[in-house]
């Protein structure tokens, strides 16, 4: 939902702090209730055994925590993670539900949480990995995460491997994609992570790190390595990225273009495959759980 006016400066919003709960059974989809979490509410997440949802909000320095029975969220607290500017950007759990890795775009750091059962604790452990650490994936298989950074506003090009069989969890790998990645994703099989690179393409046109499209690439996962197996140029400014079930098809947003562009992949090619258009521009996208 859009967010909501400042009452001192019309013409400013202000960060929102609403949930929506949507009933998918419901046909079609409906919003069946909504509640607060923090402000600037961004990066959702929910374990696998559909007992806990966890919200990043960016805003206010803190992750809400929900449980979770059928269709009902009740709040269930808060951990405060560092000052209102520690700007955490996503959340994820690990498949066994044991953890969550939360990146804080505003100081840096990826925070480890502990989970148990509905508890939900900081751990205090973090990793420091690049500038603005912002979109995350955890693999599958739990063995590894992969998380993107907005770097400095000047075309910053890391993404970075997390190993998730070490105690603690630690960043193991740095690779360079292109300027600004935006939306990471990753196939059911862990097998590939697409990453999403506006490449300039929301500068200004006169702006010397323009570039007039973006880039999707395909990364193979083997172990805590990643290597580049496809590119192919997308639109402006796009944003999330998600594989089909059979990990053939891969579909991310284009914020200018207003757009889904959808493309096949083969294990060593994207090739379009078109686009589903879309009322206003799309900044975060998810499949459901398999």
């Amino acid at each position: 939902m859009p967010s909501p006016v400042d009452p001192a400066d019309r013409k400013k919003a202000v960060p929102d702090n609403k949930l929506s709960v949507i009933d998918l059974k419901a046909k079609p989809p409906a919003v069946i209730a909504t509640l607060e979490a923090g402000l600037g509410a961004a990066g959702v997440s929910i374990n696998n055994a559909g007992t806990l949802a966890l919200v990043a909000n960016r805003s206010e320095g803190t992750v809400s925590v929900f449980t979770i029975a059928g269709n009902k969220l009740t709040p269930a607290g808060k951990i405060q993670l560092s000052d209102p500017k520690s700007g955490p950007s996503h959340v994820a759990f690990t498949p066994d539900g044991k953890s969550a890795l939360v990146t804080r775009d505003g100081d840096h750091r990826v925070s480890i949480l502990s989970v148990d059962g509905n508890k939900v604790e900081d751990s205090k452990k973090f990793m420091v990995g690049g500038v603005r650490p912002y979109s995350l994936e955890i693999s599958a298989k739990g063995d590894v995460a992969v998380f993107t950074n907005q770097g400095g506003g000047q075309g910053d090009i890391d993404v970075h491997v997390v190993d998730l069989k070490a105690k603690p969890p630690r960043i193991v790998d740095t690779i360079s994609v292109g300027q600004t990645p935006e939306g990471v994703a990753m196939s059911s099989d862990g097998a590939y992570a697409a990453v999403t690179v506006m490449n300039g393409t929301n500068r200004p046109k006169d702006h010397p790190a323009f570039n007039d499209y973006g880039w999707l690439q395909i990364f193979s996962i083997k172990g805590t390595t990643l290597k580049k197996v496809a590119q192919a140029k997308v639109g402006h400014w796009c944003q999330g990225a998600a594989f089909s079930k059979n990990n053939k098809t891969v579909v991310i947003q284009c914020m200018v273009e207003k757009n889904l562009q959808a493309f096949n992949f083969d294990g060593r090619n994207l090739k379009p495959a078109g686009t589903v258009a879309l009322s206003g521009g799309g900044a975060g996208l998810r499949t459901a759980a398999r």
